[in-house]
């Protein structure tokens, strides 16, 4: 059995996907853009990007009852890899000492001309 998860305070899917799937005890996040999901913007450089992709993850962990030290696994989508290190230092801020498994490359493109998205999946405790 699957459950969707969604919520209010992150951006919503735009496409025929959902923020989230929870089944098994594992919650399945598709990737987040950095994309406010007050405003509909995005903010400029890719640091801000970056942090702004991790509040919309937090959001929809919290809606599915979990929180970062859920996450086992990260993927990491970038417009170029000469925005790794940047996009580095402000993922390594976003968990304690245990640090996912992570897979991290560049892409041709993303969805509105994004300089990252990141998808991850939880485990619930």
């Amino acid at each position: 059995m699957k459950n969707v998860i969604s919520t209010n305070l992150a951006p919503q899917a735009i496409g025929p996907y959902s923020q989230a799937i929870e089944a098994g005890g594992m919650v399945f996040l598709s990737g987040q853009l950095p994309i406010d999901p007050t405003t509909g913007a995005m903010p400029e450089g890719i640091q801000a990007q970056t942090r702004q992709s991790f509040e919309n993850i937090k959001a929809i962990l919290a809606e599915a009852g979990c929180t970062v030290e859920n996450i086992v696994k990260t993927t990491v989508f970038l417009a170029d890899m000469s925005l790794f290190g940047e996009m580095n230092e402000i993922y390594a801020q976003q968990f304690g000492s245990a640090f996912p498994a992570r897979s991290a490359f560049a892409v041709k493109e993303l969805p509105k001309q994004a300089l990252v998205e990141i998808e991850v999946i939880a485990v619930k405790a």
